[in-house]
């Protein structure tokens, strides 16, 4: 870009390159649209050997988030525990009665529904007073995302899974922070994998954010700090393929510092609250790397629904890679 972009850059990228309208003034699914029977079909037939591999983070005091923005990690709380089967009687009765022989264990997660691996939901993101597709901030009230929920999502997060490696494809171990991904890099990732990604594609593109904090022996500012990332030079690149999702395993998927110094995540714009596309953040992809280096197949069948949360704007997942 020959000029430092502003708003007004935003603005026209949300123009160009919008999907108001495109599935109907209803729509709330966004670029899940794509993803027909026929995307499914031919993404199962990438099985192999049923090889699974996993890319959420545990979901744990361990976890990246030190309190930004309000983000902290889950808290795990038991309800009963073995020392409440140990005694017996003068625990409160569970069963009516009939629990002489049997005793069980609950527990409860207290946690910010983006506090780890995740999804952002169309309603996720407000730019002047709208969300996707249109409707009014307001929609996303109180009560939660009554328009744009995560929920939309449930039946449509399976397809072709495609790893963009950019950091292996630059050859280095991980992209330093303040890195803007271009379309450039990600048709070197693409080299790197043998393969072009097409439409309804579940694109993940590493970075090397984890892998860094990993040899690092911290998660430092990993949440909520400068970071690597999708820069406004990938819009296009992005845009034109008609993908289904992308997910990076940074925690905001953009490039921080942003672009744009007058407005924060500008890319959360223009792909959720213009394009409708969904978006994954804190995706482990160094063990799916690994694989991927190893065998030479960087495409796989993808399953990653959110959980059916009622009107929640993110959630979290397991996402799964099927080879």
């Amino acid at each position: 870009m020959s000029e430092a972009p502003t708003i007004e850059t935003i603005r026209e990228l949300c123009e160009q390159y919008g999907n108001w309208g495109r599935w109907g003034t209803e729509d709330e699914k966004g670029t899940l649209n794509l993803v027909r029977p026929e995307h499914v079909v031919s993404a199962a037939r990438l099985v192999r050997d049923g090889r699974t591999i996993t890319m959420a983070l545990p979901y744990d005091e361990n976890g990246p988030q030190t309190g930004n923005l309000g983000r902290f990690n889950p808290i795990h709380l038991m309800i009963r525990d073995g020392a409440d089967a140990i005694a017996g009687s003068s625990i409160r009765d569970f069963y009516g009665g009939v629990d002489k022989h049997f005793r069980g264990t609950d527990d409860l997660i207290i946690m910010p529904l983006q506090s780890g691996t995740q999804w952002d939901a169309p309603g996720h993101v407000v730019f002047e007073n709208k969300i996707y597709n249109g409707f009014g901030a307001e929609w996303v009230s109180s009560k939660g995302a009554l328009k744009g929920s995560v929920a939309n999502a449930c039946d449509s997060m399976v397809g072709r899974g495609v790893l963009l490696d950019v950091a292996r494809a630059r050859g280095v171990d991980w992209l330093e922070p303040g890195y803007a991904i271009t379309g450039e890099d990600l048709d070197r990732a693409c080299e790197l994998a043998g393969l072009e990604v097409g439409v309804a594609d579940f694109v993940f593109i590493r970075t090397g954010a984890m892998t860094r904090a990993r040899a690092a022996g911290t998660w430092g500012d990993y949440a909520g700090g400068d970071a690597p990332g999708l820069g406004l030079e990938s819009v296009p690149w992005v845009a034109e393929r008609d993908i289904a999702a992308v997910a990076t395993d940074t925690w905001g998927l953009e490039v921080r510092p942003n672009q744009t110094p007058d407005v924060a995540q500008p890319l959360h714009i223009v792909f959720i609250t213009a394009m409708g596309l969904w978006l994954g953040e804190i995706f482990d992809l160094d063990p799916l790397a690994e694989d991927c280096a190893a065998d030479g197949v960087y495409e796989f069948m993808f399953c990653g629904p959110p959980l059916p949360f009622t009107r929640a704007v993110g959630s979290p997942l397991n996402p799964m890679a099927i080879k």
